[in-house]
């Protein structure tokens, strides 16, 4: 973006300015003890000038809001036409309780829904199974039939909604049953709008929340690619999360690299099964954490979106611009988030989001001040909605678009992340792509070791905390705490047991006979899971028929 004249005209002025002016400075006051870098390890220069990004095309690189390759937004007037989808992720003990939540939230401004399961849900065990037994409704929302669903999203209006579902390996049975509960509002599926995760590498890679081996899980995956194409148009199939890889230790070039790697793999597993590239890619969805290096996870936004520009474009030749565009939904960073002086995460949530709205995401979850306790009060959660909503009419920031481009530091970092990033996915696809790099341990030793780093960094005060290693005070717990009754377990375990005696037991019993019989096939289970869902088959019921003939997935040893 300069001539060479004027970059050595900078380079020798920085020359100067480094011989005459920076040590009088550095005589009269010292710079602190640190190595500067960011988390993911890149050098912070002192002064960052034109010729940290000397190699930068605008029109390569950088271009217009709207334009490939997408690094300053994936839209011409952004947050200026309409604000990002404020979608507070929630859920907890019964239906009942989480549909109360959703009702609150959405009198307070909410734009969209985001369902919290609960790790029995998530993992396809039905409430009254003895692996749920402590666990029910304590993470999110127990799930065991059709008839929780209905309660949960009663007096909702799904065509005026739009919902998003944290789930993966049980994927294809919310989706039906989420399906189902439109139906009977009579809402068509076309009409819906809304997204499931059904990312099941991350949960191999990160997370544990897996049933089956990999090979299996990807059919499901695509399964719901190719049911989704056919009869729900407006539905995103997969959020390809980083978050969780976040989350679990990874750096933020590692979050990139991991997540499009496994973006990859998706999209070639999809074409692999004859699905048309530009006629689902457009569908695919993105999810990533935001975390306290504010600039750095700024840039890390504006990477994504060039990166996977260029992989749909380039690599995969995906011919529809509309498939070559980042989508991504952001949460801010729950591991970040203290229980010692729980009142400064709202500080640190604040910056999270507004990092993310500066990188150009489509929607957001600010987490809650008190979830490093437990799940969010009412106070909380309304407090970090409130956060967005105060970014969103009051900060000025989202009134141009990508306010930060051309900023030497924003440009250099965006384009470090992107290259570092890249020399992971090489280093993946030498391995033979994500599947095969996540099967043998490589992704997930790479996460751990870059925990393990920054744990040893807190300790050692290389890395500051606030309220933890530096500036503690001695305190009782200040806030009240979301306690969930144990009685809910109870009380769905009854509703279970009433439900199986009321429903027609031997027609689901075909259906589920016909299921597993379909599973060895490579026909698409959509349609029988709809169908058994309906006639109020329970989510462990289908889970098993499914057990039965993918078998589970045992996790191998990394180190």
């Amino acid at each position: 973006m300069f001539d060479n004249l004027k970059l050595r005209e900078i380079k020798e002025r920085k020359q100067i300015w480094e011989k005459d002016i920076l040590p009088k400075s550095l005589a009269r006051m010292s710079e602190r003890e640190e190595r500067f870098s960011t988390s993911s390890n890149i050098p912070v220069n002192r002064v960052h000038t034109p010729v940290d990004i000397q190699d930068i095309d605008y029109a390569r690189d950088l271009g217009l809001p709207g334009e490939y390759p997408y690094t300053r937004g994936i839209y011409p007037t952004m947050y200026r036409a309409r604000f990002w989808t404020m979608r507070q992720y929630a859920g907890f003990g019964t239906a009942e309780q989480t549909n109360q939540r959703f009702k609150y939230l959405l009198q307070q401004g909410q734009t969209g829904l985001s369902v919290a399961f609960d790790f029995p849900t998530q993992l396809g065990y039905n409430c009254d199974h003895q692996m749920a037994l402590g666990e029910v409704g304590r993470a999110g929302v127990s799930i065991s039939t059709l008839k929780d669903i209905e309660i949960l999203f009663d007096g909702i209006p799904l065509d005026k909604v739009t919902t998003s579902m944290t789930i993966n390996a049980p994927t294809t049975i919310l989706l039906a049953m989420y399906a189902a509960v439109a139906e009977k509002q009579g809402i068509p599926m076309a009409m819906l709008g809304g997204t499931v995760q059904n990312d099941i590498l991350k949960e191999y890679a990160a997370r544990g929340m897996y049933i089956y081996p990999p090979k299996q899980s990807m059919r499901l995956v695509t399964d719901v690619f190719e049911y989704c194409a056919k009869n729900t148009p407006r539905w995103n199939t997969i959020s390809i999360s980083g978050y969780h890889i976040r989350e679990a230790g990874a750096t933020a070039v590692q979050e990139v690299a991991f997540t499009l790697a496994n973006g990859i793999a998706y999209v070639e597993a999809a074409v692999e099964r004859g699905l048309d590239l530009d006629e689902f890619a457009s569908r695919l969805s993105f999810f990533f954490a935001s975390y306290n290096n504010f600039l750095e996870e700024i840039a890390k936004f504006r990477a994504a979106r060039r990166l996977w520009a260029r992989i749909m474009r380039e690599r995969l030749k995906a011919e529809n611009p509309r498939s070559w565009l980042l989508r991504f939904h952001t949460q801010t960073s729950g591991v970040a988030l203290t229980a010692q002086q729980p009142r400064n995460n709202i500080v640190r949530v604040a910056f999270q989001a507004l990092a993310s709205i500066l990188g150009g995401t489509q929607s957001l979850h600010t987490n809650s001040f008190d979830e490093a306790y437990a799940l969010p009060s009412q106070e909380a959660v309304r407090i970090a909605l409130r956060t967005q909503q105060v970014i969103a009419y009051e900060s000025g920031v989202v009134d141009t678009v990508d306010p930060l481009a051309g900023s030497y530091y924003i440009e250099y970092l965006t384009s470090q992340i992107e290259e570092e990033a890249t020399k992971y996915i090489e280093r993946i696809d030498s391995m033979g792509g994500a599947v095969t790099a996540i099967e043998n341990g490589y992704v997930q030793r790479e996460i751990v070791e870059s925990a393990y780093r920054h744990q040893k960094e807190v300790e050692n005060k290389d890395k500051i905390i606030v309220g933890v290693n530096e500036f503690a005070i001695d305190e009782e717990v200040p806030i009240a705490i979301l306690r969930i009754d144990p009685a809910i377990e109870k009380k769905q375990v009854e509703r279970l047991k009433t439900m199986k005696k009321n429903r027609n037991n031997k027609k689901i019993e075909d259906i589920l006979n016909d299921l597993q019989c379909v599973a060895e096939s490579d026909e698409n289970l959509i349609p029988l899971i709809f169908q058994a869902v309906k006639e109020y088959a329970s989510l462990g019921e289908i889970c098993d028929a499914l057990r039965n003939v993918f078998g589970e997935y045992k996790a191998p040893a990394i180190f």
